[in-house]
Formats: C-alpha cells, sequence, structure tokens
C-alpha cells in the first residue's frame, strides 16, 4: 500500500501530486470515517488559506465531503488554527483545511480535524489511507434529501476573532506594532485583531494574489519585517507563515526574538500565576541549549521530543503540559486553542509585554541563543549509525570536548539518506570544526 498522509496531513504540487481528483476521493472518504466516528453528526468545516490552487482543490473536496452526506460549512480564508478551533467549536464530525502552511504557492495541502479540534489520530488516518487505496468505492452515496447541503459561514473569522481577544487582558493603546502577514490566511485577521484592541499598527504583505503567499516575506524569511521595525520606529513586529501556525517576533531595535525565546517568556509569565502545568515546557531536540540553560535558571522543566509540532503536542496531551512549541515559532498553548497557533502567541507575548510594563527587548533579554551549527552527512544507508564502533569514539571524543558546555545531536532524516550532525556551544567556529571531523568519519562509515 501507497503513503497518503505525512506528518501533517496530506502535501503535494496542486494539480500535479494533490489533483482534484485526489481531493475528491478523500473528501468522500473522510466523511464517512468522520461521521462513523461521531455517531452519524454531519457539519463539516472546510477552510483554505490564499494559494491559487486552493478553491480548485475546495470545489473538489467539497464534493466529495456532500456526496458521503456531511453538510459543509464554507468558512473561506482562514488559519489553520482557525480552523481547529472552529472544528471543535461546530461540534459536528470534523473540519479540514485547504494549506501547505509555509510552503510555497505551488504546494497545497489537505489536513484534517476531529471533531475535537485535534489532528487525527494515526488509526483514523490509517483507516483513511486503507479506503484511499482499495480499487473500489463502496462508500455511501446518498440521494435526494440525503445529499450533504454546502453552506457559506461568512462570520466564522469574526468568530474565531472574538474568542483571541477574549484571552487578551488588556488594551494595546499608544503602542506600534508591525505585523507581516505573508500574503497568507491572515492578512486581514491579524491586523482587526490588533487594531481592536488599540495598537496602531502597520502592515505589509497583505495583498495575496494566490501566488506570492510565503514568497519572500513571512516568518521563513524574516530579515523583511526586522528591517522594517527599525525604520519605523515600531515598538515590536510579528511575521506569521502562511497559515499563521507559527510566528516570530522583533524587538524594536530590530532583534529576532524566535520560538525558544517566546517560549521562555511565556513560561515565566505563566509559572508567576501558577498556571504553567507541573513547571514543564515540550520543545523538540532542535530547541537551542539557551531555553534549556533558562529553564535551568527560572525552575521549569524542559521536555524534548521528535522533530515535528505532532509529536510536541503528544506529549503534552500525555503529560497534562500546557505549553509546548519549536523554535520555528510554532507555539502550542492548550489553554487556548489545540494547535500551534501564531495570531493567538502573538497577542499574548504583546499582552505580557504591555501589562507588565516591558519592551520585549527586556523580556528577552534572559534567553542567550546558542551558536547551532549543522551538517548534512550523504549517506548509503542511515541504518547501523548508532551501532558503528568508529562512530560512536568520535561521538564520545565530541561530547567529552564539549564536557557539559554544549550540545550533540545526531539523527537520520526521515525522508532522505542523510545523517544530521548539530552541535551548539559557546564557539562557532570550533563546533563547525567538531561537526565536519564527525560528518567526515559517519561519511566515511556509512558509505562502505
Amino acid at each position: 500500500m501507497g503513503k497518503l498522509f505525512g506528518t501533517d496531513g496530506i502535501r503535494g504540487v496542486a494539480n500535479r501530486e494533490l489533483t482534484p481528483e485526489l481531493a475528491f476521493k478523500i473528501g468522500r472518504i473522510g466523511a464517512f470515517v468522520l461521521q462513523k466516528e461521531n455517531k452519524g453528526k454531519k457539519a463539516f468545516l472546510v477552510a483554505r488559506d490564499t494559494r491559487k490552487s486552493g478553491t480548485m482543490l475546495e470545489s473538489a473536496l467539497v464534493a466529495g465531503l456532500a456526496s458521503a452526506g456531511a453538510d459543509v460549512y464554507l468558512a473561506g480564508v482562514i488559519s489553520t488554527p482557525a480552523t481547529a478551533f472552529l472544528t471543535k467549536q461546530l461540534a459536528g464530525c470534523g473540519g479540514v483545511v485547504i494549506s501547505a502552511s509555509h510552503n510555497p504557492y505551488y504546494d497545497n495541502g489537505i489536513k484534517f480535524f476531529s471533531s475535537d479540534g485535534f489532528k487525527l489520530p494515526d488509526a483514523v488516518e490509517d483507516e483513511m489511507e486503507e479506503l484511499f487505496f482499495q480499487n473500489d468505492d463502496n462508500l455511501p452515496r446518498p440521494d435526494g434529501a440525503d445529499i450533504g447541503s454546502v453552506l457559506p459561514d461568512p462570520e466564522a473569522a469574526d468568530r474565531y476573532l472574538a474568542h483571541l481577544l477574549s484571552t487578551v487582558p488588556c488594551r494595546l493603546d499608544g503602542y506600534r506594532i508591525i505585523l507581516d502577514c505573508a500574503n497568507g490566511a491572515v492578512y486581514r485577521l491579524a491586523p482587526q485583531a490588533f487594531r481592536a484592541l488599540g495598537a496602531e499598527v502597520i502592515v505589509f504583505n497583505d495583498r495575496p494574489d494566490g501566488i506570492n503567499i510565503n514568497d519572500g516575506c513571512g516568518s521563513t524569511h524574516p530579515e523583511a519585517i526586522v528591517s522594517y521595525v527599525k525604520r519605523e520606529g515600531a515598538d515590536f513586529g510579528f511575521t506569521f507563515d502562511g497559515d499563521a501556525d507559527r510566528v516570530l517576533a522583533v524587538d524594536a531595535d530590530g532583534e529576532l526574538v524566535d520560538g525558544d525565546a517566546i517560549m521562555m517568556i511565556l513560561a515565566r509569565h505563566l509559572m508567576a500565576r501558577d498556571a504553567l502545568p507541573h513547571r514543564t515546557v515540550v520543545a523538540t531536540v532542535m530547541s537551542n541549549l539557551g531555553l534549556e540553560k533558562a529553564a535551568e535558571k527560572y525552575g521549569f522543566r524542559l521536555l524534548r521530543t521528535k522533530v515535528g509540532d505532532r509529536y510536541v503536542l503528544e506529549e503534552m496531551l500525555a503529560g497534562g503540559y500546557t505549553l509546548g512549541g519549536e523554535q520555528s515559532g510554532h507555539i502550542i498553548l492548550l489553554d487556548y486553542n489545540t494547535t500551534g497557533d501564531g495570531l493567538l502567541t502573538a497577542l499574548q507575548l504583546a499582552a505580557i509585554a504591555v501589562a507588565g510594563g516591558k519592551s520585549l527587548k527586556e523580556l528577552a533579554a534572559d534567553y542567550t541563543r546558542y551558536p547551532q551549527v549543522l551538517v548534512n552527512c550523504r549517506v548509503k544507508k542511515r541504518e547501523g549509525w548508532d551501532s558503528n564502533p568508529r562512530i560512536r569514539a568520535a561521538i564520545a571524543e565530541t561530547e567529552d570536548v564539549l564536557h557539559g558546555s554544549g550540545r550533540l545531536l545526531i539523527r537520520p532524516s526521515g525522508t532522505e539518506p542523510l545523517i544530521r550532525v548539530m552541535l551548539e556551544g559557546r564557539d562557532e567556529e570550533k563546533l563547525r570544526a567538531m561537526a565536519e571531523k564527525l560528518a567526515d568519519i559517519i561519511t566515511a562509515e556509512l558509505n562502505r
């Protein structure tokens, strides 16, 4: 059987790998499986970002959902986290967003949510995948009055906006804020939210044309907002990715505040209010050593998972934790939403600064980002790297040199014939030399 779902839904080049035919078929399957999971509930939310292919795929997907009996509510252009929140609020059988997040415009994706607003469990994705690769479509095909309805939901964004504003305990009057909307899903909503709280908002990359989403802008290109904040004399700025599940911040001096620094600020704020369960933050193995040092200083525990917000969320749910995320700015605040939410995070960060009378620079001052060096080793085989005697000896030697003042991480790529070597510490030049020496040994041993 082939593989359909990746770690973040179904992705591919629109109209080549991710075709209308695929969208129609997976729509029928999604409606069937999720209605069964939710005892016959029929309501299904559908949203998209600003990609040109979005309406094409939406039409096919919606036809598939309705043909299997789902009543489809069209939320239009909203973010991935808005889709998750509104799906839970709908209390139907599920939801789906058509988006490829931070990818270029020619890619697109289909991501389903359960009725509770969380990503689908592996077992449900496996069932949908099995049905997809069957030769025959034996799913129910209702007719007459039992065909699903398709209904516009023009107030969807307003309901999500009301939720966001309800989480902010203060006004932002007198503050000047720059927003880079990446020509993506929050090009309207992000300015609306900050202006509703009284901020003076300067917004750019808010004119999507279907092909400019993420194009030299947004959280994958933070250099754009760094120069903008300094030039405009703003108090701080926020830059989102195309579906706004990520955000990075910039202080008044034009210094970038990444996801690790944001998690530190949020953790300190929540601990001061006794609102950080088990005094624990969940991050991935790629989070900077600086976050570990901040955790030691401020007395919270840092748990690390494999790379990917999916694994962060799994650990959070298993342990009863409410704050987690990635260095990329994908921050999960389970008290308010079921997935990473860039706009929610930006609003919380602004509110912490304003309510505490501190600048973003002051809030991030105790976070020191250690240099990270990453080297990719192209190999014939990834298996056996961790049991190879010469590689193990080289790892031990490297860790002995670091001697607690740095960090070594080696991990095989999940999709490419690569072994990734990452070192952190204070001296970037020495780290690079050690990383390249270790990479040479790995490459030699695994290409025999």
